[in-house]
C-alpha cells in the first residue's frame, strides 16, 4: 500500500487525529492554603520562633498606642477643677539693695480681688529665717530644735486662696493684717508638732522669743500643702519681725472662676504693676491639649521606633526561614515543576506561607498588646483606653510584613528549574 493510500485509509478510520492538549495546570486557593498549611505544621518549632520577631513587633505597637492612650485620659481626668482655677504671679526682678525686696504693693490683694473673675488672692512667701526657734514657751539662742515647722507670711487672701480647711478657730483677717497684729494660723502637722490642740486656752506660738496668738488650726489646704506644716503670720507682721524676703521671691496666688484663669494671668501684671507690669510673671493652669500632646509625643516617639525594629527584625527571620525551606525543599518544587506546576504557582505557595506566618503573628501579637494594656490599666487602676482603629488593623501589619518578607524567597523559588531541582 503506498504512501498516499495508506494516510487515505487512516483519514478514514479517524486514527490519524492527533490527542486533545492537556489542561493547563491550575492552583486552586483552597489547594494553595491547604500546601502552606502543611509546610508550616511540618516545623512547628521553626515556625513558632519565625513569628516571634511579628508578635513582638504588633504586639509593642498596639501596646504603645494603647497606653498611650490610656495615659492620656489619665491626664484629662488628673487636671482637675482645682488646677485649671489657680494661677501664681511670681516676681521676675533680681533682688538688690535699690530696688525693694517686695515688689508686689500693700492693697496687692484689693488690686486683684477686683478683676472679674478672681474668687480669692493674696501674697506669700517663705519667712527669711534659717533654723528658727520655734515652740510654744521661750527657747535661749543656745536651745534650737528641729521641729521641722516653717513659718511663712500670707495674706488674708492667700488664706482663703489656699481654700483651707479649719479644725479649731478662725482666719486672721484685714483688721490684722492691717494693724500688724501678732496672731497665727497653725498647719495641722505644725500644730501636732508643737502639742496645740485647742484654742479655747488662747495659746501662744514663740519664733525667736516674740510671742504670736494663734487664732486659728488648719486641718487641710487645698493649695499650697506645705503650710500644714507651718506657723503663718501676716504679711505686715512678718515684713516688721524677720524682714523681706530673701531666699525666695514673693509670689501671689489667685483663685479663679473656671475658664477664667487664663484671663487673669493676662491681666493680673498690669492691675498690680500698672507701670511695669512685665516685672511680675504670671502662670496660668497648664493646657490639658498641650499635656496630652506632650505624653503621646514623649511615648510613642520611642516605643514606636522600638516596635518598628521588631518587625524589621522579625521581617528578616521570615525571610530567612523561607529561604532556608526552598533550599530543603528544592527536590520538592522540582517535582511539582514536572508534573506541570507552572513558576507563579510555587512562588504564590511560598508567598502563602510567609504571609500565614506574618498574620498568626499579628493576631498573637495583637491580642498580646490589648491584653498588656488591660494589665497595666488595672494594676494602676486607670480606665483602659483601646482605640479600634488601632487594634483592627493590626494584624494585617503582620500580613504585610509577612508578604513582604516573602517576595525574594518566592521569586527564588520560582527560578528553580525541574531538572536542576531533581537532580540536587
Amino acid at each position: 500500500m503506498t504512501g498516499g493510500r495508506f494516510r487515505a485509509v487512516l483519514r478514514r478510520t479517524g486514527r490519524d487525529r492527533q490527542p486533545p492538549p492537556a489542561p493547563p495546570s491550575r492552583l486552586l486557593v483552597r489547594d494553595m492554603f491547604a500546601e502552606s498549611l502543611a509546610g508550616l505544621v511540618q516545623r512547628p518549632g521553626r515556625s513558632v520562633l519565625t513569628m516571634l520577631g511579628t508578635v513582638l513587633g504588633v504586639g509593642a505597637f498596639v501596646a504603645v498606642l494603647g497606653l498611650t492612650s490610656t495615659a492620656a485620659g489619665q491626664i484629662s481626668a488628673s487636671f482637675n477643677v482645682l488646677r485649671a482655677t489657680t494661677v501664681t504671679v511670681d516676681d521676675v526682678v533680681p533682688k538688690s539693695d535699690e530696688t525693694p525686696a517686695v515688689h508686689f504693693p500693700g492693697d496687692s490683694d484689693e488690686r486683684v480681688q477686683r478683676l472679674n473673675g478672681v474668687v480669692a488672692a493674696g501674697v506669700w512667701w517663705g519667712a527669711p529665717l534659717h533654723n528658727p526657734r520655734v515652740g510654744t514657751q521661750p527657747l535661749p539662742p543656745s536651745d534650737n530644735p528641729s521641729t521641722g515647722v516653717t513659718v511663712f507670711a500670707a495674706s488674708p487672701g492667700a488664706l482663703e486662696a489656699i481654700q483651707p480647711t479649719l479644725r479649731a478657730g478662725t482666719l486672721y483677717n484685714r483688721f490684722h493684717q492691717r494693724r500688724g497684729e501678732a496672731v497665727c494660723v497653725l498647719g495641722s502637722g505644725a500644730a501636732r508638732v508643737l502639742g496645740i490642740t485647742r484654742l479655747d486656752n488662747q495659746p501662744v506660738v514663740f519664733i525667736n522669743d516674740t510671742a504670736y496668738t494663734v487664732v486659728g488650726i488648719l486641718s487641710d489646704a487645698q493649695r499650697k500643702p506645705e503650710a500644714l506644716m507651718g506657723v503663718m503670720l501676716p504679711t505686715t507682721t512678718a515684713l516688721k519681725a524677720f524682714g523681706p524676703p530673701t531666699d525666695q521671691p514673693a509670689q501671689m496666688i489667685i483663685q479663679t472662676r473656671i475658664g477664667a484663669a487664663h484671663l487673669i494671668a493676662r491681666q493680673a501684671p498690669t492691675a498690680l504693676l500698672p507701670e511695669h507690669p512685665r516685672l511680675l510673671h504670671a502662670a496660668p493652669p497648664p493646657d490639658p491639649h498641650a499635656l496630652r500632646d506632650a505624653v503621646n509625643t514623649s511615648l510613642s516617639g520611642l516605643f514606636l521606633l522600638l516596635a518598628a525594629i521588631c518587625l524589621v527584625i522579625g521581617a528578616l527571620g521570615i525571610a530567612n526561614t523561607t529561604l532556608v525551606a526552598i533550599l530543603e525543599r528544592t527536590g520538592e518544587i522540582g517535582l511539582r515543576r514536572s508534573l506541570g506546576a507552572r513558576p507563579r504557582h510555587i512562588a504564590a505557595q511560598f508567598l502563602t506561607e510567609s504571609t500565614t506566618l506574618g498574620t498568626l503573628g499579628g493576631l498573637i501579637g495583637t491580642a498580646i498588646g490589648v491584653c498588656t494594656v488591660v494589665t497595666v490599666a488595672l494594676v494602676q487602676d486607670w480606665t483602659a483606653i483601646v482605640d479600634p482603629l488601632t487594634v483592627l488593623p493590626a494584624p494585617l501589619v503582620g500580613s504585610v510584613v509577612g508578604l513582604l518578607a516573602g517576595l525574594y524567597p518566592a521569586l527564588r523559588a520560582a527560578r528553580i528549574e525541574p531538572l536542576e531541582a531533581l537532580r540536587q
